[in-house]
């Protein structure tokens, strides 16, 4: 590779994993909520709360943990309104997500106009600023092939702040925790069939309530992310549609929080790659390559992974076999 095209790849592959930490997040609490059996379209209105929530703690109080704890709170709350609907009171789960995505949109950025023009405090920039996994490569720079890679590497995935790497250890944990162990059994037995989980002695409800609430939560962090790292200041809607993003997302990975880490990558270096074309001037003139041709690229990958995925229902796992129906126990 030349080493002005190693350099921009590396580049664009850094940017994209940035940008692909929202959509990891929030597709691994939608997993979580979707293997309890329950579709949650309350995803952006969740992302917004937590970023609305977290950010204004963030600016008030320049504690990074304080942050994380309004974020998970403030989506949480989102999470169990929706649970109390959907689990106690049956309501129907596609149109309890819609009101949870309009209400939670309108609170947070009426939150969010308290904190416009605000950025993060200094100790919480700071901390974000840190990249724990960077090397010094000074002393294999220049070493044929193994220096090279080596710098490419480092430039592309490990020049990353703790919240990257955290949304990676996320990935892996929740992979852990649904394959290995009783808890993540007893989670995919009730979105399977709450009835014979129910049957088995597992406790349906408050396997359902918990895994919600845990998803919830986990969109929260995902919205955080935007205002406090990434954009490093609020805007309304400062989320911009990821949240429909991580529903179709979460269908494309096949419910799998290991396949979500390539899946957000994916939709993430789609939602860059029109500054990637910007060095090609001649490309401009081309309809396929304007740039609000271009910001239309991840939406246009979403309705292509909807169709994938239903062209492939007939042989692969259709998710959940309970998603979305509501369960109640004396009707088993």
């Amino acid at each position: 590779m030349e080493t002005g095209f190693a350099v921009m790849a590396a580049l664009f592959l850094a940017s994209a994993v940035r940008i692909s930490v929202p959509l990891l997040v929030g597709t691994l609490g939608e997993t979580v909520t979707e293997r309890a059996g329950h579709l949650n379209l309350g995803v952006e209105g969740m992302m917004m709360l937590g970023a609305s929530a977290g950010f204004l703690v963030a600016v008030r109080t320049d504690s990074v943990l304080l942050a994380l704890l309004a974020a998970i709170l403030g989506s949480g709350a989102g999470a169990l309104l929706y649970a109390v609907l959907t689990v106690t009171f049956r309501a129907n789960q596609v149109v309890t997500g819609l009101a949870l995505t309009i209400f939670g949109t309108g609170v947070a950025n009426t939150l969010g106009k308290t904190v416009v023009g605000e950025n993060p405090p200094p100790a919480v920039q700071a901390f974000f600023a840190l990249k724990p996994l960077h090397a010094d490569l000074s002393g294999i720079r220049d070493v044929p092939v193994l220096g090279p890679v080596a710098g490419f590497v480092d430039a592309a995935f490990l020049q990353h702040n703790v919240y990257v790497y955290g949304a990676v250890a996320l990935a892996l944990l929740l992979a852990w925790f649904l394959r290995r162990t009783r808890a993540g059994l007893h989670l995919r037995a009730i979105g399977e069939n709450p009835a014979a989980a129910d049957a088995s002695g597992i406790r349906v409800i408050a396997g359902k309530y918990a895994a919600i609430l845990a998803g919830g939560m986990m969109c929260g962090l995902a919205g955080l992310y935007m205002p406090l790292v990434h954009i490093q200041t609020w805007t309304d809607n400062i989320t911009g549609g990821r949240g429909w993003i991580v529903v179709a997302l979460v269908i494309f990975v096949r419910w799998d929080p290991l396949k979500a880490t390539l899946g957000a990558l994916l939709f993430g270096a789609l939602a860059i790659v029109g500054f990637l074309l910007q060095a090609y001037p001649q490309l401009s003139g081309s309809i396929l390559f304007s740039q609000y041709v271009i910001d239309m690229y991840p939406y246009l990958m979403t309705l292509l992974a909807l169709v994938l995925a239903n062209a492939g229902r007939k042989k692969g796992w259709q998710g959940p076999g309970a998603l979305s129906v509501p369960y109640f126990r004396e009707e088993r």
